[in-house]
């Protein structure tokens, strides 16, 4: 597969609902998200559009500069990825993880209340995309599962590439 960036995944991240999400060596991602992984609130969270939530490890530490509690996992990410510009992460893109999954950005996410703790003013929109675009979490939907390692590359593919099984 052709790759126009590529970085690492340094944290996979579940819980039993809410945030902080804790993190694990490896998990199987299928079509409803991270096996292991739940959700308080199903109606906004989880789901095929919303399989993964994806952030970066330098956003995290940027928030962090600016004061803030944060670290990965505190935002409800399910994925940290360190290498890749967030900025990039933009809907379609679509990205390779470890050696199985493929998945593509669906859409930003919405900051809720569940993240309030990893603000230092409580202040949980500050990584709304509306409010900061380009610092904001992102959802992404599974188009080949499989299963993810802490340290598999993560590879942003190119547009017009097809998936081959």
């Amino acid at each position: 597969m052709e790759s126009i960036e590529e970085g690492r995944i340094v944290q996979i991240s579940i819980s039993r609902g809410g945030a902080p999400k804790l993190p694990v060596a490896s998990a199987r991602l299928t079509t409803e998200g991270l096996l292991g992984d739940l959700h308080f609130d199903e109606r906004n969270h989880g789901g095929p559009l919303r399989a993964l939530c994806l952030f970066t490890l330098e956003e995290i530490a940027r928030l962090a500069d600016e004061g803030h509690p944060i670290f990965p996992g505190a935002a409800g990410e399910n994925i940290t990825l360190s290498g890749l510009a967030l900025e990039s992460l933009t809907p379609g893109t679509r990205l390779a993880l470890g050696d199985e999954v493929v998945i593509e950005v669906t859409q930003y996410t919405s900051p809720c209340v569940g993240i309030e703790h990893a603000f230092s003013d409580g202040d949980f929109t500050r990584i709304s995309q509306k409010l900061h675009p380009g610092e904001s979490r992102v959802y992404a939907k599974a188009l080949r599962t499989g299963e993810l390692r802490t340290g598999d590359v993560a590879r942003v593919l190119a547009a017009d590439e097809a998936l081959s099984d």
